[in-house]
């Protein structure tokens, strides 16, 4: 990675980050920014609770060992905490609240849209990548699919198309398997790292990644640029959609907030200064389109060479 490629956080950033390296308080952030997305989703309408308890239902054991690989080794950068769990992405607890937790953190983009705040957030980068795309995909990848919200988004908007989910996490491609069969929808699902997978090169006319980056650092962030790269066919799209660090959202979010924020994030710092302009450029596509698709988000879309 070049020296081009990076920025450093600004002062409010790294007073934060003082505060969350005193473990008591980072664990009080933690469980304040769990609070308040539970209490969030609540008085929308979402049914936190009673989603999950719905979901522990499920013999997930039987599910799992459909999806998961045993011999895949996990990075790192993925053995810690995510978004106020202990084990991060590797727990039923967070593959059962993510869709839940997706409602609340997205209700507020609109102040209008409420527990719809999701799907129009979803809606609006595809309503970017339509007017943008010049070909009807027919291989299309679907990176970090999580639980599978934006891959069963895609297969919606691309019927025709051969869909292909990979994350890291089995639990939550257990759940996304689960989804995909109640929706009667055609995906196919992959554990694997984005940045290691076994896929063929040039094969896929489209790879997107939906509100993923931001839970990378930068070397593996770099990495999965490199294997976009590969997997796409020339021509081919890669689009990226996550949180936008120019916005007035997050250059005014107050520190509070900001340290709540941080204490589910770990490696937001390195997304918000990675210059993914250059970092793409030197993955071997061409200069990116940057639109903005909500106040807080943008669309970073560009054609492998």
């Amino acid at each position: 990675m070049t020296n081009n490629t990076t920025k450093t956080p600004g002062l409010a950033s790294r007073l934060v980050n003082t505060v969350l390296s005193i473990k008591p308080l980072a664990d009080f952030a933690k469980n304040q920014a769990r609070k308040m997305m539970i209490q969030r989703a609540e008085a929308i309408g979402v049914p936190w609770r009673e989603n999950v308890k719905q979901l522990r239902s499920h013999d997930w054991e039987k599910e799992i060992k459909t999806v998961q690989n045993p011999q895949l080794t996990y990075p790192d950068y993925y053995l810690t905490s995510f978004h106020g769990y202990e084990k991060g992405n590797l727990s039923w607890d967070a593959a059962f609240e993510v869709e839940s937790a997706a409602y609340a953190v997205h209700a507020k983009i609109w102040p209008e849209a409420g527990a719809q705040g999701d799907s129009k957030l979803r809606q609006s980068y595809h309503d970017v990548l339509q007017k943008q795309i010049a070909i009807e995909p027919k291989t299309i990848l679907d990176l970090g699919c999580g639980v599978g919200m934006s891959t069963l988004t895609l297969q919606q908007i691309y019927p025709e198309a051969k869909i292909t989910g990979v994350d890291l996490s089995p639990y939550f491609l257990a759940v996304a398997q689960h989804l995909a069969k109640e929706k009667n929808a055609s995906i196919n699902l992959l554990h694997s790292a984005a940045e290691a997978t076994i896929l063929p090169d040039n094969s896929f006319d489209f790879v997107s990644a939906s509100l993923v980056f931001h839970e990378l650092p930068q070397a593996p962030a770099v990495q999965i640029l490199r294997e976009v790269r590969r997997l796409l066919r020339l021509g081919g799209y890669f689009a990226l959609m996550d949180m936008n660090p120019d916005s007035q959202f997050f250059r005014k979010l107050p520190p509070y907030i900001l340290t709540l924020l941080k204490s589910t994030e770990p490696y937001l710092d390195q997304y918000m200064t990675l210059n993914i302009k250059q970092a793409l450029i030197e993955a071997g596509f061409q200069t990116p389109t940057i639109i903005s698709n909500s106040p807080r988000h943008r669309t970073i879309l560009s054609v492998s060479t």
